[in-house]
């Protein structure tokens, strides 16, 4: 199967390395651009990312923003959707496009507050059983990455 459409995954603050190098890889696959916005937790040239991303580094689009607000700024025209668990909107009953944008906040703290009551039409959530926390971050960007290629064919 060949996949033609071209999403963005977003990561707010990652903080851990194998995480980034796991999406990274995810995005190389699956044709999707990586934003990493704001301060990371970890440098670029961190081992355990390197690995994590193996050989896969020349082929992903990766873009550095020291903000969110600049990137939205960027994009006026496109849907951006962000990931949370405190959202009763499941990801599911979203109809995603080719440049969607697909925010993830940081592994230990989440997206901002502020950030998800603003755009509380667009937060997003993954249903889990009552008192987990979350899913991993690289688990979380591969299952609403792959849910917007299947609505795309």
């Amino acid at each position: 199967m060949k996949i033609n459409s071209k999403y963005n995954v977003v990561l707010y603050e990652p903080e851990i390395p194998q995480n980034t190098g796991n999406i990274a890889r995810l995005c190389s696959c699956c044709g999707a651009r990586l934003f990493l916005v704001g301060k990371l937790g970890f440098s670029l040239s961190d081992k355990y990312l390197k690995r994590a991303g193996l050989d896969y580094w020349d082929s992903v689009e990766i873009i550095k923003y020291d903000n969110l607000d600049d990137l939205i700024a960027d994009f006026p025209n496109s849907n951006f959707y962000y990931l949370t668990t405190k959202s009763k909107n499941i990801y599911t009953n979203f109809n995603f496009k080719s440049g969607d944008f697909f925010v993830f906040g940081p592994e230990t703290r989440g997206l901002p507050e502020d950030l998800l009551k603003k755009n509380n039409k667009s937060a997003v959530t993954i249903p889990m059983l009552d008192g987990r926390r979350s899913l991993n971050l690289s688990n979380s960007v591969a299952i609403v990455i792959y849910e917007a290629i299947r609505q795309n064919g």
